[in-house]
């Protein structure tokens, strides 16, 4: 069995979190509750509603990780990216020239 682990968004600012081996979110997947069979795997969906229930996250997800190197590595490219942040720079590449524009 793929060794398993639980992801989702924080609500109140939308970042990516792990649930922990402490029972708390956490921004990185170091330190996250390790799923290894049926019945972690159950314990960990039960944490999940409970949290989406408690308004804690949305967009609960089982995910699929490996152990590289003694790090977590998520399998589908989409976990990757969520880890590891944006893939684009946010960083406005010039300012507007126009000041009524920029002031609305």
């Amino acid at each position: 069995m793929t060794i398993k682990v639980l992801t989702a968004n924080r609500l109140t600012d939308g970042e990516a979190v792990w649930l922990g081996a402490d029972g708390e979110w956490r921004e990185t997947i170091e330190g996250a509750l390790l799923a290894r069979d049926a019945e972690a795997v159950a314990a960990l969906e039960s944490a999940g509603k409970a949290a989406l229930g408690a308004n804690l996250v949305v967009d609960v997800n089982l995910i699929d990780v490996e152990e590289r190197g003694g790090e977590l590595y998520p399998l589908r490219l989409r976990e990757r990216i969520r880890l590891s942040g944006p893939t684009i720079d946010f960083e406005p590449r010039k300012k507007p020239e126009n000041s009524a524009v920029s002031a609305a």
